[in-house]
Protein backbone atom coordinates (compact mmCIF):
# COMPACT_ATOMS: atom_id res chain seq x y z
CA UNK A 1 0.00 0.00 0.00
CA UNK A 2 2.76 2.45 0.95
CA UNK A 3 4.54 1.63 -2.31
CA UNK A 4 1.38 2.45 -4.30
CA UNK A 5 0.96 5.78 -2.45
CA UNK A 6 4.60 6.63 -3.10
CA UNK A 7 4.15 5.88 -6.80
CA UNK A 8 1.01 8.05 -6.96
CA UNK A 9 2.80 10.94 -5.22
CA UNK A 10 5.71 10.61 -7.63
CA UNK A 11 3.38 10.66 -10.63
CA UNK A 12 1.53 13.68 -9.26
CA UNK A 13 4.82 15.52 -8.68
CA UNK A 14 5.96 14.69 -12.20
CA UNK A 15 2.65 15.90 -13.66
CA UNK A 16 2.90 19.20 -11.75
CA UNK A 17 6.50 19.65 -12.91
CA UNK A 18 5.57 19.13 -16.55
CA UNK A 19 2.59 21.48 -16.15
CA UNK A 20 4.89 24.14 -14.73
CA UNK A 21 7.35 23.74 -17.59
CA UNK A 22 4.49 24.06 -20.07
CA UNK A 23 3.25 27.23 -18.34
CA UNK A 24 6.71 28.81 -18.60
CA UNK A 25 6.97 27.85 -22.28
CA UNK A 26 3.52 29.32 -23.02
CA UNK A 27 4.43 32.50 -21.12
CA UNK A 28 7.54 32.96 -23.25
CA UNK A 29 5.57 32.29 -26.44
CA UNK A 30 2.96 34.83 -25.30
CA UNK A 31 5.64 37.49 -24.82
CA UNK A 32 6.98 36.79 -28.31
CA UNK A 33 3.45 37.06 -29.68
CA UNK A 34 2.70 40.41 -28.02
CA UNK A 35 6.10 42.08 -28.31
CA UNK A 36 7.88 40.15 -31.06
CA UNK A 37 8.00 43.19 -33.35
CA UNK A 38 10.08 45.24 -30.91
CA UNK A 39 12.30 42.51 -29.42
CA UNK A 40 15.87 42.19 -30.68
CA UNK A 41 17.88 38.96 -30.66
CA UNK A 42 19.40 39.75 -27.24
CA UNK A 43 16.02 40.32 -25.61
CA UNK A 44 14.66 37.12 -27.17
CA UNK A 45 17.65 35.26 -25.71
CA UNK A 46 17.01 36.79 -22.27
CA UNK A 47 13.35 35.70 -22.35
CA UNK A 48 14.26 32.15 -23.37
CA UNK A 49 16.95 31.83 -20.67
CA UNK A 50 14.61 33.31 -18.05
CA UNK A 51 11.82 30.89 -18.97
CA UNK A 52 14.23 27.92 -18.79
CA UNK A 53 15.60 29.09 -15.44
CA UNK A 54 12.15 29.63 -13.94
CA UNK A 55 10.97 26.25 -15.26
CA UNK A 56 13.91 24.56 -13.57
CA UNK A 57 13.46 26.42 -10.28
CA UNK A 58 9.74 25.84 -10.01
CA UNK A 59 9.50 22.20 -11.07
CA UNK A 60 10.26 20.89 -7.56
CA UNK A 61 9.73 24.05 -5.50
CA UNK A 62 6.04 24.68 -4.72
CA UNK A 63 6.71 27.94 -2.88
CA UNK A 64 8.42 29.44 -5.92
CA UNK A 65 5.51 28.42 -8.16
CA UNK A 66 2.98 30.16 -5.93
CA UNK A 67 5.27 33.18 -5.64
CA UNK A 68 5.62 33.46 -9.42
CA UNK A 69 1.89 33.10 -10.06
CA UNK A 70 1.07 35.70 -7.39
CA UNK A 71 3.61 38.16 -8.84
CA UNK A 72 2.26 37.66 -12.37
CA UNK A 73 -1.42 37.99 -11.45
CA UNK A 74 -1.10 40.96 -9.09
CA UNK A 75 1.32 42.79 -11.41
CA UNK A 76 -1.11 42.38 -14.31
CA UNK A 77 -3.95 43.68 -12.10
CA UNK A 78 -1.83 46.72 -11.21
CA UNK A 79 -0.94 47.39 -14.85
CA UNK A 80 -4.63 47.09 -15.80
CA UNK A 81 -5.68 49.49 -13.03
CA UNK A 82 -3.11 52.03 -14.20
CA UNK A 83 -4.25 51.88 -17.80
CA UNK A 84 -2.35 54.68 -19.49
CA UNK A 85 -2.46 57.20 -16.64
CA UNK A 86 -0.14 57.27 -13.61
CA UNK A 87 -2.69 59.49 -11.87
CA UNK A 88 -4.89 56.45 -11.25
CA UNK A 89 -2.58 55.55 -8.36
CA UNK A 90 -4.20 58.33 -6.34
CA UNK A 91 -7.80 57.38 -7.11
CA UNK A 92 -7.58 53.58 -7.02
CA UNK A 93 -7.68 52.02 -3.54
CA UNK A 94 -5.74 48.93 -4.65
CA UNK A 95 -2.98 50.94 -6.29
CA UNK A 96 -2.73 53.53 -3.55
CA UNK A 97 -2.53 51.07 -0.66
CA UNK A 98 -1.17 47.85 -2.14
CA UNK A 99 -0.03 47.51 -5.75
CA UNK A 100 1.63 50.77 -6.82
CA UNK A 101 5.38 50.28 -6.66
CA UNK A 102 5.90 52.51 -3.62
CA UNK A 103 3.04 50.84 -1.75
CA UNK A 104 4.39 47.38 -2.57
CA UNK A 105 7.89 48.36 -1.41
CA UNK A 106 6.54 49.67 1.89
CA UNK A 107 4.71 46.36 2.44
CA UNK A 108 7.90 44.50 1.52
CA UNK A 109 9.91 46.49 4.05
CA UNK A 110 7.45 45.93 6.90
CA UNK A 111 7.10 42.22 6.15
CA UNK A 112 10.86 41.62 6.03
CA UNK A 113 11.34 43.27 9.43
CA UNK A 114 8.42 41.29 10.86
CA UNK A 115 9.87 38.07 9.41
CA UNK A 116 13.27 38.77 10.99
CA UNK A 117 11.75 39.19 14.45
CA UNK A 118 9.49 36.15 13.98
CA UNK A 119 12.37 33.90 12.89
CA UNK A 120 14.31 34.81 16.03
CA UNK A 121 11.16 34.29 18.10
CA UNK A 122 10.77 30.78 16.69
CA UNK A 123 14.44 30.05 17.34
CA UNK A 124 14.45 31.30 20.93
CA UNK A 125 11.17 29.66 21.96
CA UNK A 126 11.63 26.47 19.92
CA UNK A 127 8.33 27.10 18.15
CA UNK A 128 7.98 25.34 14.81
CA UNK A 129 4.70 27.16 14.15
CA UNK A 130 6.35 30.55 14.68
CA UNK A 131 9.11 29.62 12.25
CA UNK A 132 6.52 28.59 9.66
CA UNK A 133 4.85 31.99 10.10
CA UNK A 134 8.27 33.60 9.56
CA UNK A 135 8.71 31.67 6.31
CA UNK A 136 5.26 32.80 5.16
CA UNK A 137 6.11 36.43 5.98
CA UNK A 138 9.38 36.11 4.04
CA UNK A 139 7.56 34.73 1.02
CA UNK A 140 4.99 37.55 1.29
CA UNK A 141 7.73 40.19 1.53
CA UNK A 142 9.59 38.72 -1.44
CA UNK A 143 6.40 38.62 -3.48
CA UNK A 144 5.55 42.24 -2.68
CA UNK A 145 9.09 43.33 -3.54
CA UNK A 146 8.96 41.58 -6.90
CA UNK A 147 5.50 43.00 -7.63
CA UNK A 148 6.87 46.46 -6.83
CA UNK A 149 9.74 46.00 -9.29
CA UNK A 150 7.41 44.75 -12.04
CA UNK A 151 4.95 47.61 -11.52
CA UNK A 152 7.76 50.20 -11.31
CA UNK A 153 8.95 48.94 -14.70
CA UNK A 154 5.52 49.75 -16.14
CA UNK A 155 5.34 53.07 -14.29
CA UNK A 156 8.59 54.18 -15.91
CA UNK A 157 7.07 53.67 -19.36
CA UNK A 158 3.92 55.56 -18.38
CA UNK A 159 6.19 58.55 -17.70
CA UNK A 160 7.39 58.33 -21.31
CA UNK A 161 8.72 55.79 -23.78
CA UNK A 162 12.13 57.48 -23.60
CA UNK A 163 12.15 57.18 -19.79
CA UNK A 164 11.00 53.57 -19.46
CA UNK A 165 13.58 51.03 -18.30
CA UNK A 166 14.04 47.89 -16.21
CA UNK A 167 14.17 48.97 -12.53
CA UNK A 168 17.79 48.04 -11.74
CA UNK A 169 19.44 51.32 -12.68
CA UNK A 170 20.23 53.07 -9.38
CA UNK A 171 21.01 52.36 -5.72
CA UNK A 172 17.37 52.62 -4.65
CA UNK A 173 16.22 49.99 -7.14
CA UNK A 174 19.14 47.62 -6.67
CA UNK A 175 18.79 47.61 -2.88
CA UNK A 176 15.26 46.32 -3.39
CA UNK A 177 16.60 43.79 -5.89
CA UNK A 178 19.22 42.74 -3.33
CA UNK A 179 16.58 42.15 -0.66
CA UNK A 180 14.39 40.08 -2.99
CA UNK A 181 17.26 38.01 -4.43
CA UNK A 182 18.82 37.29 -1.02
CA UNK A 183 15.45 36.23 0.39
CA UNK A 184 14.82 33.89 -2.54
CA UNK A 185 18.26 32.34 -2.13
CA UNK A 186 17.62 31.81 1.56
CA UNK A 187 14.16 30.31 0.95
CA UNK A 188 15.65 27.91 -1.61
CA UNK A 189 18.23 26.61 0.87
CA UNK A 190 15.70 26.64 3.71
CA UNK A 191 13.62 24.11 1.82
CA UNK A 192 16.61 22.11 0.61
CA UNK A 193 18.18 21.74 4.06
CA UNK A 194 14.83 21.55 5.90
CA UNK A 195 15.83 24.07 8.58
CA UNK A 196 14.44 27.49 9.43
CA UNK A 197 16.82 28.24 12.30
CA UNK A 198 19.13 30.36 10.13
CA UNK A 199 16.32 32.61 8.92
CA UNK A 200 16.74 35.35 11.51
CA UNK A 201 20.47 35.66 10.81
CA UNK A 202 20.06 35.88 7.03
CA UNK A 203 17.14 38.28 7.28
CA UNK A 204 19.18 40.62 9.48
CA UNK A 205 21.21 41.65 6.43
CA UNK A 206 18.01 42.01 4.41
CA UNK A 207 16.49 44.21 7.13
CA UNK A 208 19.65 46.34 7.05
CA UNK A 209 19.18 46.77 3.29
CA UNK A 210 15.54 47.69 3.90
CA UNK A 211 16.59 50.31 6.48
CA UNK A 212 19.00 51.85 3.99
CA UNK A 213 16.38 51.82 1.26
CA UNK A 214 13.85 53.56 3.53
CA UNK A 215 16.39 56.22 4.53
CA UNK A 216 17.33 56.69 0.89
CA UNK A 217 13.65 57.06 0.01
CA UNK A 218 12.66 59.63 2.59
CA UNK A 219 15.93 61.58 2.92
CA UNK A 220 16.97 61.69 -0.73
CA UNK A 221 13.63 61.17 -2.50
CA UNK A 222 15.37 58.37 -4.41
CA UNK A 223 12.10 56.66 -5.29
CA UNK A 224 11.51 59.16 -8.07
CA UNK A 225 11.91 57.53 -11.49
CA UNK A 226 14.59 59.25 -13.55
CA UNK A 227 15.66 58.81 -17.20
CA UNK A 228 18.66 56.57 -17.79
CA UNK A 229 22.06 58.07 -18.42
CA UNK A 230 23.37 57.13 -21.90
CA UNK A 231 25.79 54.45 -20.63
CA UNK A 232 22.91 52.52 -19.03
CA UNK A 233 20.70 52.51 -22.12
CA UNK A 234 21.66 48.98 -23.06
CA UNK A 235 20.28 45.46 -23.00
CA UNK A 236 23.40 44.47 -21.02
CA UNK A 237 21.88 46.06 -17.92
CA UNK A 238 19.07 43.48 -17.95
CA UNK A 239 21.51 40.60 -17.44
CA UNK A 240 24.63 42.14 -15.88
CA UNK A 241 22.91 43.69 -12.85
CA UNK A 242 20.69 40.70 -11.87
CA UNK A 243 23.67 38.32 -12.21
CA UNK A 244 25.74 40.66 -10.02
CA UNK A 245 23.10 40.72 -7.32
CA UNK A 246 22.69 36.97 -7.19
CA UNK A 247 26.41 37.03 -6.36
CA UNK A 248 26.01 39.79 -3.77
CA UNK A 249 23.01 38.05 -2.20
CA UNK A 250 24.85 34.74 -1.94
CA UNK A 251 27.92 36.40 -0.39
CA UNK A 252 25.72 38.20 2.15
CA UNK A 253 23.91 34.99 3.05
CA UNK A 254 27.23 33.15 3.49
CA UNK A 255 28.49 35.88 5.81
CA UNK A 256 25.42 35.71 8.02
CA UNK A 257 25.69 31.92 8.18
CA UNK A 258 29.29 32.56 9.21
CA UNK A 259 28.05 34.74 12.08
CA UNK A 260 25.68 31.97 13.19
CA UNK A 261 28.48 29.40 12.89
CA UNK A 262 30.83 31.38 15.13
CA UNK A 263 28.14 31.99 17.76
CA UNK A 264 27.24 28.29 17.90
CA UNK A 265 30.90 27.20 17.84
CA UNK A 266 31.60 29.46 20.82
CA UNK A 267 29.02 27.58 22.90
CA UNK A 268 29.87 24.08 21.68
CA UNK A 269 31.36 21.93 24.43
CA UNK A 270 30.15 24.14 27.29
CA UNK A 271 28.39 22.52 30.23
CA UNK A 272 25.42 24.85 29.82
CA UNK A 273 24.33 25.57 26.25
CA UNK A 274 21.91 28.38 25.44
CA UNK A 275 18.41 27.24 24.53
CA UNK A 276 18.52 28.76 21.06
CA UNK A 277 21.80 27.00 20.24
CA UNK A 278 20.07 23.64 20.75
CA UNK A 279 17.73 24.50 17.88
CA UNK A 280 20.51 25.48 15.46
CA UNK A 281 21.75 23.22 12.64
CA UNK A 282 24.99 21.33 13.14
CA UNK A 283 28.31 23.09 12.55
CA UNK A 284 28.98 20.70 9.67
CA UNK A 285 25.71 21.67 7.95
CA UNK A 286 26.37 25.39 8.35
CA UNK A 287 29.91 24.95 7.07
CA UNK A 288 28.61 23.10 4.01
CA UNK A 289 25.90 25.68 3.36
CA UNK A 290 28.42 28.52 3.66
CA UNK A 291 30.61 26.80 1.05
CA UNK A 292 27.72 26.18 -1.35
CA UNK A 293 26.40 29.73 -1.17
CA UNK A 294 29.85 31.22 -1.81
CA UNK A 295 30.37 28.83 -4.72
CA UNK A 296 27.02 29.88 -6.20
CA UNK A 297 27.74 33.57 -5.63
CA UNK A 298 31.20 33.25 -7.16
CA UNK A 299 29.79 31.61 -10.31
CA UNK A 300 27.25 34.40 -10.84
CA UNK A 301 29.71 37.15 -9.89
CA UNK A 302 32.18 35.76 -12.44
CA UNK A 303 29.44 35.76 -15.09
CA UNK A 304 28.45 39.32 -14.15
CA UNK A 305 32.07 40.49 -14.40
CA UNK A 306 32.41 39.02 -17.89
CA UNK A 307 29.11 40.59 -18.95
CA UNK A 308 30.25 43.90 -17.45
CA UNK A 309 33.44 43.79 -19.52
CA UNK A 310 31.41 43.19 -22.70
CA UNK A 311 29.11 46.07 -21.75
CA UNK A 312 32.11 48.33 -21.08
CA UNK A 313 33.56 47.53 -24.51
CA UNK A 314 30.29 48.61 -26.11
CA UNK A 315 29.75 51.71 -23.95
CA UNK A 316 33.30 53.01 -23.48
CA UNK A 317 35.35 51.28 -26.15
CA UNK A 318 37.40 48.98 -23.90
CA UNK A 319 36.84 45.81 -21.89
CA UNK A 320 38.75 47.03 -18.84
CA UNK A 321 39.84 50.51 -17.79
CA UNK A 322 40.82 50.06 -14.11
CA UNK A 323 37.90 52.23 -13.08
CA UNK A 324 37.51 52.11 -9.24
CA UNK A 325 34.34 50.01 -9.55
CA UNK A 326 36.09 47.55 -11.85
CA UNK A 327 39.16 47.39 -9.63
CA UNK A 328 37.13 46.64 -6.52
CA UNK A 329 35.05 44.08 -8.42
CA UNK A 330 38.34 42.33 -9.22
CA UNK A 331 39.32 42.49 -5.52
CA UNK A 332 35.99 40.87 -4.57
CA UNK A 333 36.48 38.19 -7.22
CA UNK A 334 40.02 37.42 -6.05
CA UNK A 335 38.88 37.29 -2.42
CA UNK A 336 36.26 34.64 -3.04
CA UNK A 337 38.45 32.79 -5.54
CA UNK A 338 41.05 32.48 -2.77
CA UNK A 339 38.34 31.39 -0.29
CA UNK A 340 37.17 28.62 -2.61
CA UNK A 341 40.74 27.62 -3.46
CA UNK A 342 41.69 27.17 0.19
CA UNK A 343 38.48 25.25 0.87
CA UNK A 344 38.75 22.91 -2.13
CA UNK A 345 42.51 22.28 -2.26
CA UNK A 346 43.67 22.75 1.33
CA UNK A 347 40.56 21.55 3.11
CA UNK A 348 40.16 24.70 5.21
CA UNK A 349 36.81 24.89 6.95
CA UNK A 350 35.13 25.95 10.17
CA UNK A 351 35.82 29.11 12.16
CA UNK A 352 38.60 30.66 10.00
CA UNK A 353 36.46 30.33 6.87
CA UNK A 354 33.47 31.80 8.69
CA UNK A 355 35.54 34.83 9.70
CA UNK A 356 36.79 35.11 6.11
CA UNK A 357 33.20 35.03 4.79
CA UNK A 358 32.26 37.87 7.17
CA UNK A 359 35.28 39.97 6.15
CA UNK A 360 34.41 39.18 2.53
CA UNK A 361 30.99 40.76 3.01
CA UNK A 362 32.60 44.04 4.11
CA UNK A 363 34.92 43.93 1.10
CA UNK A 364 31.89 43.34 -1.12
CA UNK A 365 29.95 46.11 0.62
CA UNK A 366 32.73 48.59 -0.09
CA UNK A 367 32.91 47.47 -3.72
CA UNK A 368 29.16 47.94 -4.06
CA UNK A 369 28.48 51.00 -1.90
CA UNK A 370 31.77 52.46 -0.64
CA UNK A 371 33.15 53.04 -4.13
CA UNK A 372 30.02 55.04 -4.95
CA UNK A 373 30.42 57.12 -1.79
CA UNK A 374 34.16 57.81 -1.71
CA UNK A 375 35.56 57.28 -5.22
CA UNK A 376 34.67 58.51 -8.67
CA UNK A 377 35.00 57.10 -12.13
CA UNK A 378 33.04 55.82 -15.09
CA UNK A 379 30.40 54.38 -12.72
CA UNK A 380 29.74 57.76 -11.06
CA UNK A 381 26.06 57.57 -12.00
CA UNK A 382 25.61 55.29 -8.98
CA UNK A 383 26.67 57.85 -6.35
CA UNK A 384 24.72 58.65 -3.21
Amino acid sequence: MSTQLSTLDSEKTSLVAWGWRLLMALSAIGLFGFYGDILDVYEVSIIILTAVGMAWLGQNWPGYRWHTVAVAVLSLIAVTLYGSDLGHAETSFWLNYLLASQSAFMWMSALFVMATVTYFGGLIFHSEFTEKVASFLTWAATTMGMIGLMVRWRESYLLGADIGHIPVSNLYEVFILFAVVTALLYLFYERRYQTRSLGGFVLLVISAAVAFQLWYTFDRQAHEIEPLVPALQSYWMKIHVPANFIGYGAFAMAAMIGVAYLLVERQTGKASVSRWVQKMPSLALMDDLMYKTIALGFAFFTLATILGALWAAEAWGGYWSWDPKETWALIVWLNYAAWLHMRMTKGWHGGPMAWWAIVGLFVTLFAFLGVNMFLSGLHSYGTL
